[in-house]
């Protein structure tokens, strides 16, 4: 009775170990997403530090609405995230004391 336990429990290791080598892959969309470099992102900072806090707030207000995730087919770009993140910093500089 050991030995068909042993048996089936190892078919069923088997079993599990086929299907968890199979994983989900996201759609190739055949173009490699842009992103900033680092320079950009520092020109990007020097920009909003020149600008107003009334003009750093609307800068991150339209890169939080480019980053809204409305469903699951709709994700942001990395663009769009990393000038959330710029402007963000910004305002966070200025709020400290």
């Amino acid at each position: 009775m050991l030995a068909s336990f042993k048996r089936t429990n190892e078919g069923e290791q088997n079993t599990n170990m086929i299907y968890s080598t199979v994983m989900a892959r996201r759609p190739d969309s055949g173009t490699k997403e842009e992103i900033w470099t680092r320079g950009d992102l520092k020109e990007i900072m020097r920009n909003l530090s020149l600008l107003s806090e009334h003009g750093v707030r609307e800068f991150y207000e339209r890169a939080y609405r480019e980053c809204r995730i409305v469903n699951s087919h709709t994700f942001p770009p990395a663009r769009a995230v990393q000038e959330l993140v710029q402007a963000w910093k910004q305002l966070r500089k200025w709020r400290r004391p």
